[in-house]
C-alpha cells in the first residue's frame, strides 16, 4: 500500500508543477499594458502623417484635419484603464487547477478500483499445494537455524501433520520437547500423529501422550476420539462406548461428526453384545440395514491410517443421502449398522422407506462431495430390514 502511494504523490506533485510553472515562477520582464501599446501605435502613425505633409503629399488642410481625427482617437483608446492582468490573479489560477485535478484523480481512481481492492483481491487468491509445501520448506529452513524455539517447532509440526507427513510431523513434535506438555491439544495431536506411524497401534507412547492430554482437559475432543479408538482396537467396546458417548455430549447431534460417532458406537455395541441404551432406541425406530464391508485383495494396500470408511444409503433414484455412518478404518471385514440415528433428515428418517441404496465409499478426508482415489463399491438395492448384508469395495473412483 505505502510502495503504491508515495510515488502516485510524487508523479502529482510533479504534474502539477509542469502545469502551474507559469504562475509559480513568472516571468521576471514586466508585461506591456494595452494602454502603452495604442500609445506607441498612434505615435508611429503622426510620425508617418508628419513626413507625407512635409514631403507635400498631403496639403497643409488635409493634415491638420487627419492630425486632429488622431489624436482624437488616441485620447479614447487611451483612456480606458489598463487591463495588463487580464487573465486573471494567478494566485487564484493555481489554486483552482490543483483542486480540479486532486478531485478528478480521486474520482478516477474510486471509480476504477483503489489499490485496497485490488491487494485484498490478490491476498484472496487460493494457495496452491505447491506454494504451502515451500512456505513449510522454508519454514523448516529457518528452524534449522533456530533449533530452541520450541514454539516454532511445534507450529511445524502441525503444518507438516496438515499435509499429511507424519514422519515429519513426529520428528517436530520431538523437537518441541516441554512446550507441548502443558497443552492438550499437542499432546493429541502428537499421539494422532505417532498412531498413524505405527499402523494404527496405540501402544506406549501414543496412549501415553492421550492420558496425560485427558489429564488436562478431560473434555478435549481429540484425545476423547482417540482413547475410545484405542479401547475399540484393542477389544475394550464397553470403555470405547463410554469414551465416545461422552464425546458425543459435546458435539452439536445435527453435525455430520456426530453421525460419525452414534455410528461408531453402535458399531462398537455391536461388537460388545451391549445393550442398546433407551436414546438410541428411541432414534432408531426398530429398522435398520447391517452387514459387513468387505475390500478386495487388490485394494488392501490402498488403505491408510486415519482413512473414512463411508456408508451412504439413499432412496432409490435419488442423490440426496437418507443416512449416512461415517467411521475410520480398521481391519476388514467390518461390522456396519444403518439406522434412523444417522439420518441427514429427521422428518425423512432410514425406517420410512422399504428399500434404500447403499453403497460404500472410503475417503481420504471424509468430504461428502466423492473424490478422485476414493474407493468405493457398487450401489445394492436393499430392503430396510435386512441384516448380514455384504458390501465389497473394489474399484477407485
Amino acid at each position: 500500500m505505502t510502495s503504491f502511494l508515495i510515488p502516485a504523490f510524487l508523479l502529482l506533485v510533479l504534474v502539477l508543477l509542469l502545469l502551474l510553472r507559469p504562475f509559480i515562477f513568472p516571468a521576471k520582464s514586466k508585461a506591456t499594458s494595452r494602454r502603452q501599446m495604442n500609445a506607441t501605435i498612434y505615435r508611429e502613425e503622426l510620425d508617418k502623417l508628419e513626413v507625407e505633409h512635409q514631403s507635400g503629399a498631403i496639403t497643409s488642410t488635409d493634415y491638420e484635419i487627419a492630425h486632429a481625427e488622431m489624436r482624437q482617437r488616441l485620447f479614447q483608446d487611451t483612456i480606458e484603464e489598463d487591463d495588463r492582468e487580464v487573465a486573471g490573479s494567478t494566485k487564484k489560477t493555481a489554486i483552482g487547477l490543483c483542486l480540479f485535478i486532486v478531485l478528478l484523480s480521486s474520482a478516477l481512481y474510486f471509480s476504477l478500483g483503489d489499490v485496497v481492492r485490488v491487494a485484498q483481491k490478490n491476498s484472496e487468491k487460493p494457495v496452491t499445494q505447491e506454494g504451502v509445501e515451500k512456505m513449510v520448506a522454508e519454514f523448516a529452513i529457518k528452524m534449522e537455524k533456530d533449533p530452541t524455539n520450541l514454539k516454532g517447532w511445534a507450529m511445524l509440526a502441525r503444518s507438516y501433520r496438515i499435509l499429511g507427513r507424519n514422519e515429519d510431523a513426529a520428528k517436530a513434535y520431538a523437537r518441541a520437547g516441554n512446550f507441548i506438555d502443558s497443552d492438550p491439544q499437542l499432546l493429541a495431536d502428537y499421539a494422532d500423529v505417532l498412531a498413524s506411524n505405527a499402523n494404527g497401534s496405540f501402544t506406549g507412547k501414543p496412549m501415553q501422550l492421550i492420558n496425560q492430554a485427558l489429564k488436562l482437559d478431560p473434555n478435549n475432543l481429540m484425545a476423547l476420539w482417540l482413547a475410545g479408538t484405542a479401547s475399540y482396537n484393542s477389544g475394550n467396546y464397553k470403555v470405547a462406548v463410554q469414551t465416545w458417548e461422552k464425546l458425543a455430549k459435546q458435539i452439536p447431534s445435527d453435525t455430520d461428526e456426530a453421525r460419525a460417532i452414534q455410528g461408531s458406537i453402535a458399531e462398537a455395541r455391536s461388537k460388545g453384545g451391549l445393550a442398546t441404551t433407551a436414546t438410541t432406541l428411541a432414534a432408531s425406530s426398530g429398522k435398520e440395514i447391517s452387514g459387513k464391508i468387505e475390500i478386495s485383495a487388490e485394494l488392501k494396500s490402498k488403505i491408510k491410517p486415519g482413512d473414512i470408511v463411508m456408508v451412504i444409503a439413499r432412496k432409490p433414484g435419488e442423490r440426496m443421502p437418507v443416512a449416512v455412518l461415517k467411521m475410520p478404518a480398521s481391519n476388514f471385514p467390518m461390522s456396519f449398522a444403518l439406522n434412523d440415528a444417522l439420518a441427514m433428515n429427521p422428518s425423512a428418517p432410514l425406517s420410512q422407506l422399504s428399500e434404500a441404496s447403499i453403497e460404500v465409499r472410503i475417503s481420504k478426508t471424509g468430504m461428502a462431495k466423492p473424490e478422485a482415489g476414493d474407493l468405493i463399491s457398487l450401489a445394492q438395492t436393499i430392503k430396510v430390514g435386512a441384516n448380514n448384508v455384504r458390501l465389497l469395495v473394489d474399484q477407485v473412483r
